[in-house]
């Protein structure tokens, strides 16, 4: 396994800490935001995560690894790599439903796991996983690099990140940025 210290270390390392003002895709606020792409671009560190995170499921004998694009489509990758199985990714169809695409296919009866970059209140996740029960699979687990939800997300299934951060979030009405009349930009894969 790799500790949270190496992870950190390699977190910082990779510029995916960022500091401002940042409306997250959940639409709430935050003064912190974790580019995990950053760190993707970099493949040792890509395959040292997920190797971690494929040691943390080995023993559930998963057949596929899926990542909502875009923060998962790496990480489902070198996860199902690790795991020497299919990876494959979900995106969202023009109407915003999370979706199969490309031929991707999930069939009856297959162990799937689901994993992300950061996971904030897990919604995207949420889709994923209803997705691949509308197909007939069997979720076993989600994993992530970052869980910064504050330990209160729960898929119902494993969950296993590399790291936690607590971080701040506000409601829109509520932020402190706002009200000092900072501007808040989405640096996110979604506008």
């Amino acid at each position: 396994m790799i500790s949270e210290t190496r992870v950190l270390e390699v977190l910082k390392e990779t510029g995916v800490l960022l500091q401002g003002h940042f409306l997250l895709t959940s639409g709430l606020h935050s003064d912190k935001y974790l580019q995990c792409a950053q760190v993707f671009q970099y493949p040792k560190y890509a395959a040292e995560f997920c190797q971690a995170l494929a040691a943390a499921f080995a023993a559930e004998k998963v057949d596929l690894c899926i990542g909502p694009a875009l923060g998962g489509v790496v990480i489902a990758y070198e996860t199902a790599r690790a795991l020497n199985t299919r990876g494959i990714f979900a995106e969202r169809d023009q109407a915003g439903a999370m979706t199969l695409r490309r031929g991707f296919a999930i069939n009856p009866g297959e162990k799937v796991l689901v994993l992300e970059d950061v996971v904030t209140t897990g919604g995207s996740v949420r889709e994923v996983i209803s997705l691949v029960r509308e197909m007939g699979g069997k979720v076993v687990g989600v994993g992530s690099i970052v869980d910064r939800s504050n330990g209160k997300v729960d898929f119902g299934v494993p969950y296993h990140a590399l790291i936690r951060f607590e971080v701040n979030t506000y409601e829109p009405n509520e932020c402190p940025l706002c009200k000092q009349g900072t501007p808040a930009v989405k640096p996110g894969s979604r506008k």
